[in-house]
């Protein structure tokens, strides 16, 4: 049988995996035992399975997370009340599907960007749309929307996304204009879409943070109520593993 001319078509019609699974099927010896059923069923899977790879790829490239990190790598070795249990329950991704959020807080140091970046990563692999943003970006990114007549277009966008991680949330006093960026992204997710919160400052905090009653019963009304939340303690892992690391040589000299 001449193959090379199936794959060539193969390859024209950008079947990579039904072109891979061919060529391994191509050098099993045991291959005439399978049926043509049999033998078809194993390219569409191929095909199948590597056009769901290549999508999980985008998918974690639109994301942009900020770490590389999965859940199966989380470390439950260091005491910072993070239950296995829990962290299970969120990486089956139903919070997700349910439109549901997540707050994430806790000292810094404890992990909190790890554990958003490894759930998000989770999500990408299910087939979710993610968007991972530090706050400080996420307001200077609507900042410049505005300005250059785009701000509906991302606001579209950010209401498309399935799972809007937001990290380092706290760090510093909302600005008047951030308070209503930030109001008009919830109210559009608002049992819509998942939004995953990290942040150093405790809940009972953020309306200082907000700096407007008005607006901070508005934004938290649409994310506490229907969230998850994980309360990280304990000291800096970073500050942890620094102990870990052999003393640099010191130098004598002689004078």
């Amino acid at each position: 049988m001449l193959i090379h001319p199936t794959l060539d078509k193969l390859r024209e019609m950008r079947l990579a995996g039904m072109q891979k699974a061919l060529l391994e099927q191509m050098n099993l010896s045991e291959r005439d035992k399978l049926s043509f059923d049999e033998r078809f069923g194993e390219l569409v899977d191929a095909e199948y399975t590597e056009r769901e790879n290549r999508r999980m790829q985008i998918r974690l490239k639109q994301a942009r997370l900020r770490q590389s990190a999965t859940v199966e790598d989380i470390d439950y070795r260091q005491p910072r009340g993070l239950d296995r249990t829990a962290m299970r329950t969120l990486a089956n991704c139903d919070w997700i599907r349910r439109k549901h959020n997540l707050i994430i807080t806790g000292p810094t140091g404890t992990g909190k960007t790890y554990l958003a970046c490894a759930l998000a990563h989770r999500a990408c692999c299910q087939g979710f749309r993610v968007l991972y943003f530090r706050a400080p970006r996420l307001f200077q990114e609507l900042a410049v929307a505005k300005a250059q007549v785009t701000y509906d277009k991302l606001l579209r966008s950010l209401a498309r996304t399935q799972l809007l991680v937001i990290d380092d949330w706290g760090t510093q006093t909302l600005a008047e204009q951030q308070r209503r960026d930030l109001f008009e992204v919830m109210e559009d997710r608002y049992d819509c879409a998942s939004t995953v919160f990290a942040a150093q400052l405790p809940v009972k905090h953020w309306h200082e943070i907000i700096a407007d009653p008005t607006l901070g019963d508005a934004i938290l009304d649409r994310l506490i109520h229907n969230a998850y939340c994980l309360e990280l303690k304990g000291e800096s892992m970073r500050r942890m593993k620094s102990t870990d690391l052999n003393p640099l040589p010191t130098t004598s000299h002689n004078k």
